[in-house]
């Protein structure tokens, strides 16, 4: 995991960016606009420049299948995984499945998936 206290916003946007070109899952370790610092695997689909100049990752959040909005300088620390993406644009009115409950499980649940081929969401439907 990088800590993007230890390098340049340049080299964390550049990091993310070719995650996004080579379709990489990326977790972030992130603070919300309360304070509160939340963990999150997600696929990058737009890395763009807003009009007051911060610089925002649009991607789909694996744990909702919904599609979220960060500030790049309020991610804390990432991990580009090696496995590809795995959710598609929300098209469907399927749920999502229950999210990992500790940080250790959605890691766990990452590096997993990682090492499975890429499958469709479909395959991805919560347990009945």
């Amino acid at each position: 995991m990088k800590a993007t206290a230890r390098q340049t916003s340049l080299k964390t946007t550049t990091d993310l960016v070719r995650a996004m070109d080579n379709r990489r899952p990326v977790t972030i370790t992130y603070t919300k606009q309360d304070g509160t610092e939340t963990v999150r695997t997600v696929e990058t689909f737009e890395i763009r420049t807003t009009k007051q100049g911060a610089v925002i990752l649009r991607a789909m959040d694996r744990q909702s299948g919904e599609a979220r909005t960060f500030t790049v300088s309020s991610i804390r620390a990432y991990t580009v995984h090696s496995g590809t993406y795995q959710v598609e644009l929300p098209d469907t009115e399927t749920p999502a499945r229950p999210a990992p409950r500790t940080v250790a499980a959605l890691v766990a649940f990452e590096i997993a998936r990682d090492e499975r081929p890429a499958t469709t969401a479909a395959h991805f439907a919560p347990a009945a």
